[in-house]
């Protein structure tokens, strides 16, 4: 056999020619099975400790550490206890010698192995694991290594992998709690250290106070509030002294490297605890307060980064990555403020950490000296920035509610600070998160008042003033008069993923706070927005003087590129304040309506004059200089203008309301609803803008569906929409635009006209009326049926497809808007589809092979079996369904699934969600196609579906299937009088292969991996244990209750449906309630034996531990136990036996 220094020699040559580029992929795989043969050797570990200690090669001595690792973590039960204290000391001698000189990543792979060994044997084989670290971290020249080892710790043993037994893993977490006190002074006390060691670097002195530095700042634009003067002999006395350590860095001095790579490594370390451990009896304000030291490292400006992202260092010797250590400073203050605990000194606590807020946010809000703009949070690191917005959303959210009713907080101080903060972001996304915190502020406020209605006015009048500032910063920080340089940078063209460009984003995230401020001071905001948007208003009527009539047509003669601008800025403003007062149409409505209809009627009455403007002159078609800018300016606002009147068709509903109940203003909302109109109407034309016309349909649409006031089918304006959409006059337009036009003209002759009673609705004429115009609209699609040449010209049937879409997608989207009105307006929409739905039928079977026009027909059918089933009636439906049974034949349904395209699933599922609604229905001749659905499911659609990977169609299947069980109970389990008197109506089971096959594709689904699958059935499952007791059913318990319960256990063992874990464990225990006893008893063991892996002795360990308890809790805990350890003894037999290799 080869000495160990032949075995050195050979193994490095191995791997420096595995490593090497221009060794093959063939031999790499040779020299990996050497190297693996090698690592399952009796002794290989010993070898491993010789090549650590005599190897330079780092590819060695990592490949030597792996071997390690795998006998520590595979092996270690079976090592004899001599050779366990060699490695141990082998491995602790070797790190404490070599930490400084190996790599980075070697060090770390040692420290891994010291804590997997202090993993498994401590505290009863290795005594001295965590007393030897704690004197590590207390040593300055292996303090460093110390902390490393620390972190690892909490790493690896407050939430220990699954390698262990439950009940080890729960004694490693309770000795670690133990030793949590320590650890943390510890790490005090060494970031004390740094401290101290550079404090001779900076004269000490104290922070400002945060009502001077308020003083000192009144000139300025961001001075919020006339606050009475903080009283000395208040809590703030107490609270503006230096906390814990006593003294504040104004300007802290940047640290060399060695101590700022331990202050970064302690802070990492420290997160790790704080992430997991319980803070209320360790964390002290004189640890709190040594963090918040270091976060004031992130005031003082950019880290310096390397391209490695370790610190890079000045000529002075000074890391220029200390101040990255306020961002990790900061992460550990977040770490305390999310887990929302409660300290032993509570105020002391509120205190400290609303002094050391305060003093951050002033630091980050004045005024810098070295850029021009002055904004000193240009400097900082985006990184830190983002923490510190996240440490004051949860501070705001969590805390401020804590102290915000103290009269002797500076509530208001704070507020402003956090204005500068908010208003002096440097980018987008951090403003964004700013506005969030507002947010939270302002909810928090909206409850308070809520609570205490009877000091509404006292709290208002604390924060209107604040309030109002906030709305009018914000408003100039949307406005282009103000701030056209940042906003022309946002991209107002890319569409993100909830379809809005980055410009709309940031107007909708403004607005949000503005809407949420106008909940609380309703008539202060309009004002705020009211009075600018008067203005624009005023600028934008004025603006038809510059439009002239030429030859090439309309021209607007402003052409100087100053003038442009301006324009171009004023219709970008006019368009967000349209967009600000639409915001607001909730405020005005309701319980609000009267007291504040002055000012509402104000704004609808401009706003109406607005979109007549805008229709009348129809700036959005003139030609300028600027043709692209200015053109799309003018249609956005005329779409928002449009846009914004829709948002009060409610408050012209209640006006037209209030307005026939007390036969007042009856001529104003008349006068303003033909203005609209006639003002909507001409803008319905394909020669128009896209945008405008959408928005003009969006109106018509509420009008007609939302107000719908009786008199518009006297208006000619109305009446020439009707006969033009009758001709053809919508063609030209999108999809969705039709179908809106339509639906508008459609059910304002369906819908119950407001106000009116029974008889005063007319229906009789209305009625006609839809079903003229219904039949025009689908006069060419009619006509299908009685032409003879459709079924065997395959030149016709193309040419019909787009009638047959469009038609269908109309009547379609007809029925699903109608959806819960009244039973007349159902009645009155089916008679007039009587045609169309005839048609459709008739058609059906020519176009079955295609598979497009089928997925229309499905579509359209669903819709009306779920919106006019009724109306229908049972014959008509019998016949329907005998029609789509009869014409979907097997062989069609396998040739669609077997497409696999996007429309042959959608046909399939629109298939059977139709079935799912007739298998809901009660009557027995629906009833009478029960067996026929099985069948359609379980015999020609699942042996399809089911071995396939993909989800498609299979959700669709298995929601029918759970339909049809819990609404057809008594199809399976009949019951009649004698029965229920002998108590058997459960044990009679009928179609019980049936049920059977159904209950087989469940648990057929619990061993696929789709996750979403496995929820719709589990929740199934337990929704029919629910409503019928499934699991107690002698059909179910006693042939498929065990095989549930296996099945389920297994996937909590192999962890294969992880995210559900909860829910399967409830599920487990809902089946075991039938009967404990039996589970305990028999099912376990049964369980156990069918579990490879596992011996004897382990088995019995595994039912034994599983404690015998009836509550869902303990069960939890108990099944929790039960599948780790099965996965513990099982990784632990698998060790693979030894063999022998040389190199």
């Amino acid at each position: 056999m080869a000495s160990n220094e032949e075995s050195l020699r050979a193994l490095e040559v191995l791997m420096s020619e595995f490593f090497n580029p221009q060794t093959s992929n063939e031999r790499k795989r040779d020299i990996e099975g050497q190297l693996n043969n090698f690592a399952q050797m009796n002794e290989a570990w010993k070898m491993c400790l010789f090549f650590i200690t005599r190897t330079q090669n780092e590819y060695v001595m990592m490949y030597a550490l792996n071997v390690l690792e795998t006998v520590i973590n595979k092996q270690w039960m079976g090592i004899a206890a001599n050779d366990k204290m060699e490695i141990r000391n082998s491995v602790n001698q070797y790190l404490l010698t070599n930490h400084t000189a190996v790599p980075t990543y070697i060090r770390n792979k040692l420290v891994k192995l010291v804590v997997d060994i202090g993993r498994l044997d401590w505290p009863h084989f290795y005594p001295d694991f965590f007393p030897s670290i704690l004197q590590l971290v207390q040593q300055q020249d292996t303090a460093l290594l110390g902390v490393i080892l620390l972190q690892t710790v909490s790493e690896e043993l407050a939430a220990p992998r699954e390698d262990l037994s439950m009940a080890r893993r729960e004694e490693l977490h309770k000795l670690l709690l133990q030793q949590v006190p320590t650890i943390l002074q510890l790490l005090n006390n060494l970031l004390e250290s740094v401290l101290e060691k550079h404090r001779h670097l900076v004269a000490a002195t104290p922070p400002p106070s945060p009502t001077q530095q308020a003083k000192n700042s009144r000139h300025n634009s961001f001075s919020l509030f006339s606050s009475s003067p903080i009283r000395s002999d208040t809590l703030l006395s107490i609270m503006f002294r230096s906390p814990g350590r006593g003294t504040h860095f104004e300007a802290l001095p940047p640290l060399d490297e060695a101590s700022q790579l331990l202050s970064s490594t302690v802070l990492t370390c420290l997160a790790h605890y704080f992430a997991w451990g319980p803070l209320s009896a360790t964390l002290t304000p004189q640890l709190l307060s040594t963090i918040f030291h270091f976060a004031a490292f992130g005031c003082e400006g950019k880290a310096g980064r390397s391209g490695s992202g370790s610190a890079t260092t000045s000529p002075g010797g000074y890391s220029t990555q200390t101040p990255y250590l306020g961002v990790l400073s900061m992460n550990c203050i977040n770490e305390v403020l999310s887990k929302n605990f409660v300290p032993a000194e509570f105020e002391d606590f509120l205190l400290q950490m609303f002094q050391q807020t305060f003093y951050l946010l002033q630091k980050l809000t004045k005024e810098s000296s070295t850029n021009s703009s002055g904004n000193r949070l240009e400097e900082l690191d985006e990184d830190y920035m983002e923490r510190f917005t996240d440490f004051l959303r949860l501070f705001v959210g969590i805390h401020l509610r804590r102290f915000e009713s103290n009269p002797n907080f500076p509530v208001l101080e704070f507020l402003e600070l956090m204005f500068k903060y908010t208003f002096r972001q440097p980018n987008a996304e951090g403003f964004f998160r700013c506005l969030d915190i507002w947010i939270t502020f302002l909810d928090y406020l909206s409850i308070r008042l809520q609570e205490r209605a009877a000091d509404m006015n006292s709290i208002m009048g604390k924060y209107k003033e604040a309030l109002t500032l906030l709305v009018s910063n914000i408003l100039q920080k949307i406005m282009f008069r103000f701030n056209q340089s940042q906003l022309e940078e946002l991209d107002d063209d890319t569409l993100d993923d909830d379809s809005e460009t980055e410009w709309q984003h940031f107007l909708r995230q403004c607005l949000e706070v503005v809407a949420k401020v106008a909940e609380l001071i309703t008539a202060e905001t309009f004002q705020l927005i009211w009075e600018p948007f008067q203005e624009h208003v005023d600028a934008y009527f004025g603006l038809e003087k510059y439009v002239t009539e030429g030859v090439q047509g309309r021209r607007l003669t402003i052409a100087a590129e100053n003038d442009c601008r301006r324009l171009h800025c004023m219709l970008r403003d006019l368009s967000s304040l349209l967009q600000a007062l639409g915001r607001l149409a909730d405020h005005f409505i309701g319980e609000h309506f009267a007291d504040r209809y002055a000012n509402s009627r104000l704004l609808v009455e401009r706003l109406v004059q607005v979109v007549s403007y805008g229709s009348k002159v129809k700036l959005f078609e003139v030609s300028t200089e600027t043709e692209i800018v200015l053109q799309q300016d003018f249609v956005q606002v005329h779409a928002q203008a449009l846009a914004a009147i829709k948002a009060y068709s409610h408050w012209l509903l209640q006006l037209y309301t209030e307005s026939t109940r007390t036969n007042q203003e009856k001529d104003q909302f008349y006068n303003m609803i033909v203005t609209l109109i006639e003002s909507v109407s001409p803008l319905i034309n394909k020669q128009v803008s896209e945008r405008v016309i959408h928005s003009a349909a969006h109106l018509l649409l509420s009008i007609t569906n939302t107000i719908r006031p009786p008199f518009l089918l006297q208006l000619p304006a109305v009446q020439a929409m009707y006969t033009a959409a009758t001709q053809g006059s919508c063609l030209g337009l999108t999809i969705e635009v039709q179908l809106l036009v339509y639906r508008s003209l459609s059910h304002y002759l369906l819908l119950p006209w407001p106000g009116l009673s029974d008889k005063e609705q007319d229906w009789t004429s209305r009625g006609t009326h839809h079903q003229t115009f219904a039949a025009r609209l689908a006069k060419d699609y009619i006509a299908l049926k009685d032409n003879p040449n459709l079924a065997t010209s395959k030149e016709l049937q193309e040419q019909a497809k787009a009638v047959i879409r469009r038609v269908l997608r109309v009547s379609q989207d007809w029925i699903e808007s109608i959806a819960g009105e009244v039973v007349r307006t159902r009645q009155l929409l089916y008679t007039s589809l009587s045609p169309v739905i005839q048609t459709t039928l008739a058609i059906f079977s020519i176009y079955i092979g295609q598979i497009d026009i089928v997925d229309n027909i499905m579509g359209f059918f669903l819709a009306l079996f779920q919106g006019l089933r009724v109306q229908m009636g049972v014959p008509f439906t019998e016949q329907t369904i005998h029609t789509f049974m009869n014409l979907f034949t097997r062989e069609l349904l396998a040739e669609t699934i077997h497409q696999e395209t996007g429309v042959s699933f959608r046909v399939i599922e629109k298939f059977l969600k139709l079935l799912e609604l007739i298998v809901v229905e009660p009557g027995s001749a629906f009833k009478a196609f029960l067996p026929r659905i099985i069948n359609i499911c379980m015999e020609q659609i699942y042996p399809i579906i089911s071995p396939r990977p993909s989800p498609d169609i299979k959700s669709s299947l298995y929601e029918l299937l759970h339909t049809l069980v819990v609404n057809n109970w008594r199809y399976f389990f009949p019951s009649n009088i004698l029965t229920s008197m002998q108590k058997r109506g459960d044990a009679v089971v009928e179609h019980f292969a049936e049920l059977s096959s159904i209950f087989q594709a469940y648990g057929q689904s619990f061993l696929q991996p789709d996750i979403a699958i496995f929820r719709q059935n589990l929740e199934s499952l337990e929704a029919l244990n629910y409503k019928w007791k499934l699991y107690g059913k002698p059909a179910f318990r006693e042939t498929m209750l065990w095989e549930f319960m296996t099945v389920l256990m297994q996937v909590l063992v192999h962890k294969s449906h992880d995210l559900l874990q909860d829910d399967v464990v409830i599920t487990i225990y809902n089946m075991a309630v039938v009967n404990f006893n039996l589970f305990y008893t028999k099912f376990l063991p049964h369980f156990l034996q069918s579990m490879d892996g596992l011996d004897g002795n382990q088995r019995g360990v595994l039912v034994q531990n599983f404690k015998q308890e009836e509550d869902l809790p303990s069960f939890t805990q108990s099944v929790q136990r039960f599948t780790n350890d099965i996965r513990y003894y099982r990784q632990i037999n698998s060790s693979l036996p030894a063999g022998s290799v040389t190199f």
